[in-house]
Parts: structure tokens; sequence; C-alpha cells
């Protein structure tokens, strides 16, 4: 049978649809609340829904996922605090729109972009997952090292003042990461002798108190600002401005289902690629990035959302999960007596084509939700502080718990909260020490991987250059290496000038 047939099975069945949308609905305000991930509420889904039909339970968790994914944005631009790790691009220049009056405008081009890179990355889901798949599976250990060493270098693009500050906050992260009992050689490190430390620092902990309550002790000690008044009569982006940012969506959507469809990767590490090839595309932009750049958003954004159809990529093709929801959803399907695999999609094509039409139908959705609901998100900027700063501490000590059911997260997300309250004082970022903590578990272990599978480091190293999967992500961190050194930039600054100068004279 043809894949249109499996395609309208959904529609034939408007039971499936309307719990897309219930899905789709609860996502979008489960993940805009700080420490409530997709993955937390699709794990709970698979307790609830064991007992039900397998395609009506998958329903709802798709719906959940995608809806979830996007949610992280509303509070990442509305209150600086990320709901989601893959929202922390999106923090740096959605949240400076908002405090502009702009919030509207952000949240609408967040809907619009999340939409897309949805569609594209179940587009791409639908037509190449086998060769995406195939792609993914030449990845290896080195390069996946390479992957982390990419990130951690790109880190310092996310501070506007300068690398060297981004670089030393990105070190920050990766010292705490290294934190808790090693999960190979059970060896305690920087534990101090704190038992509560043994299992390390939870990066959304971290991401809670950097980001939310920081900012919460900041605007507390400044009582004397009023809260900024909301336009909200440009909510959907232009046609003109769509088709202007029409390339850098492209290639947002093509880094989010690349990225997406490896092994452990998932929407985090893709929204820090894009947003960094964002600002390193960008000539002369009208507004820096990290001051409220349209593009600070369109680009994390397109590729979060994308990177939901790569992660289903490697889940139905060869049943290892892209990311930790897919995880979830896979054994989900366990349960339910399936076994997610090379053999899923042919002896079960209805499936397959099922949470195709599911992803579709959620991103359906999450337009709809998405765009309604703008304008009674953004009253919330305007509740004054001495209102709405305490119900951003009680959120950020409820998500900080919700995590790990911990009161010692509870005292990290305090101790953040006071860190990040100084670094924001001497103008350092904190996006850096999140995305730090996550890429060094990526680091570590692939390293490890690496030199146990070649036997040495120096081993390790050669093989670098016996693929050209290696050869293109190490030419990519010397590109990197050399453009963020400051000679380079002074050089490329003198050469301007040079030309300005001799145009000038003519």
């Amino acid at each position: 049978m043809s894949a249109w047939y499996y395609l309208a099975v959904v529609f034939r069945e408007p039971m499936l649809i309307l719990l897309v949308a219930l899905g789709t609905c609860a996502g979008v305000y489960v993940g805009a609340i700080p420490g409530l991930s997709g993955t937390m509420a699709v794990s709970l889904l698979v307790s609830f829904t064991f007992g039900w039909e397998t395609h009506t339970a998958l329903a709802v968790m798709i719906g959940v996922f995608v809806g979830a994914v996007f949610g992280g944005s509303r509070s990442a631009i509305l209150l600086n605090i990320p709901g989601a790790p893959a929202a922390v691009a999106t923090s740096l220049d959605g949240y400076k729109l908002a405090q502009q009056g702009k919030a509207g405008q952000a949240m609408g081009i967040s809907t619009t972009q999340s939409v897309i890179g949805t569609l594209l990355g179940v587009v791409v889901l639908a037509t190449c997952a086998p060769l995406v798949a195939k792609m993914a599976m030449n990845f290896h250990s080195v390069d996946y090292l390479m992957l982390a060493i990419m990130g951690l270098m790109m880190v310092g693009s996310l501070c506007a003042r300068s690398v060297k500050f981004g670089l030393i906050a990105g070190a920050m992260g990766i010292f705490l990461g290294c934190v808790g009992v090693d999960a190979q050689t059970a060896v305690k490190r920087f534990t101090f002798g704190i038992v509560y430390l043994n299992s390390g620092v939870d990066y959304v902990v971290a991401m809670i108190g950097l980001f939310g309550a920081s900012e919460a002790l900041i605007q507390l000690s400044d009582m004397s600002t009023n809260p900024v008044k909301q336009k909200v009569d440009k909510i959907i982006p232009s046609w003109s401005e769509s088709v202007k940012h029409l390339p850098l969506t492209i290639r947002s959507a093509v880094i989010g289902v690349l990225v997406g469809a490896l092994p452990g990767a998932g929407g985090d590490i893709a929204a820090l690629l894009s947003y960094d090839q964002a600002k390193r595309g960008a000539k002369n932009p009208e507004v820096p990035f990290g001051e409220g750049n349209v593009e600070g958003i369109i680009a994390p954004e397109t590729a979060n959302n994308a990177a939901i159809g790569g992660a289903f990529i490697p889940m139905l093709t060869m049943g290892i999960p892209g990311d930790a929801v897919t995880a979830v959803i896979i054994s989900a399907l366990t349960i339910h007596g399936l076994r997610p695999g090379p053999n899923l999609i042919t002896n079960t094509p209805d499936l397959f084509w099922l949470i195709v039409s599911c992803l579709f139908l959620a991103s359906i959705f999450l337009l709809l939700f998405g765009l309604t609901g703008i304008k009674v998100f953004t009253k919330i900027v305007e509740v004054p502080k001495a209102i709405l700063m305490p119900i951003i501490m009680i959120l950020s000590v409820i998500g900080a718990y919700a995590i790990r059911n911990s009161v010692f997260d509870i005292f990290w997300m305090f101790a953040f909260g006071i860190i990040g309250y100084f670094l924001k004082r001497y103008n350092y970022p904190i996006a850096p020490i999140v995305l730090g903590i996550i890429l060094t578990t990526l680091f570590e272990t692939n390293y490890r991987r690496g030199v146990m599978l070649e036997g040495s480091i120096p081993g390790m190293l050669a093989s670098i250059f016996t693929s050209p999967i290696s050869i293109v992500l190490f030419l990519l961190i010397v590109i990197l290496s050399v453009t963020q050194t400051g000679w380079y930039k002074n050089w490329k600054v003198s050469r301007d000038e040079k030309l300005f100068a001799r145009k000038n004279k003519v």
C-alpha cells in the first residue's frame, strides 16, 4: 500500500487528532515551566498509557514532545529563564527584545520558526530516514569528540562582550561538569567528602539558578524601574521578513536534523551550533547578537524543533534513541510489544506513518496554540516586580526540586543564583556555563572511548585522518581556532580600514 494510505489513517480516527492537540497544548505549558522538561512529561505518560492502544499512546506522547521543545522558549523570552536547555540560546536575544517591549514579536518569531523547523524535520524523516541514519552511523567516537570540542569552542561566541569572557565562563562549566563520581572508574572528583556531590551537578538545576534565581535577585536589587509595556500589534512575521531569513532557516533546519540524528546529541547542541553559525554568517547586523537580534531567535528555535524529526530517525531505523525523549518512547513501544529497529518500518509501516502524521499534526497545533496564547503570556512581563520576582523564585525552587526530588538541588539552585548574580553584575555571560556542563559528558565519554578503541592517545589522534567526516570536523575546528583569535580579528579590521581608505582616495 502507498504511503498516502497510511498517512490517512490518523485522519480517519478523530480521537487521535484530539489527543495530539491535547498533548501539544499540555507540552507547551509544561515546557514553559523551568525544570518540568518534555522528558519528564513523556516518562510520566508511559505509566499512564501502558494500558492504552499503541496508536493513542503515541499520539499523546508525540504531541507533548513537540509542544515541550517549543514551550521552553516562552519563559526564556519573557523571564530570561529557559524552560529547557535547548532554549538557552533563545534567551540571549529573546529576553532583550522583551525588555524593549517586543515580547509579542519575539514569541511570534519563535512560534513560526518552531513550526517550520518541525515540518522540515518531518519531511526529512518521511523521505530520507535511511540515508540520514546511514550518515549518522558513520560517526565514531573521535567524531563525537570533535563535535564536543567545536561546541566548547563556540561557547565563546555566546558572549557579546568578548570571546575571552565566554571561554572563562565555559571553563567554569567544564569544571562543574566534572564534579561527582566518575562513571567508568568510580573515582570521586571534587566532592570534598560531601555525599550529596557524588551524583554530580545537574545542568538543569544550574540553568534554573543561573538564569531564574539570578535574574530575580538582579531585578529585586533595583525596584525603581517600572515594567516595560509590551507591544503585541505585530506577532506574525511579515512575508518579506520570512523570505529574507529563509537561507538562515534552511541552514538551521539542516543542522537541527543532522545533529538530532546523532545519538546522544539532541536539540541542545543543535541550537548552540545553529546560533553560532547565524552569528558568524551575519555581516554588519543592524542589531548586535545578544542585544535583541531576531536571527538569534530564528536559528536556535528552528534547529531545536527540527532536531525532533532527526531524533526519530535513528530510533525508527536502528532502534537507537536520538535523545532522552525518544529513549523513553522506545521503552513505551517495548511495553506495547514492538521492537524499534531495522525491521520496524518494513513490518509495521502503519506505525511509521502514524508517527510522521502525528508530528505533522503537532506542528499545526503548535502554530495554533503558540499564536493564540501570546497576548496572555505577554502580560507576565507587565506584572509588577514585587509580585513577579517572588513567583519566579518559587517556580525556581519547584523546578529544581522536581528534577530529582532532592532538597539538596534547591541549595544548588540558590548557590548558582548567587553566582549568576555576581557574574551578571560584572558582565560575564552565564549561558556558556550551562553549555559547558552539558558538553563535558559528551567530551569525556567519547575521549575515553576513542582512546580505548585505538589503544593509545596517538592512535586516537591519527584516526582523525582516516575518514572524510573526521577530516571535515578537524578542518572546522582549525577554522574556528583561527577566527576566534585576537590577531585574526585585528588583521581583519586593519584590512577593512585599508580597503576603505583606498576607496576614498579613488
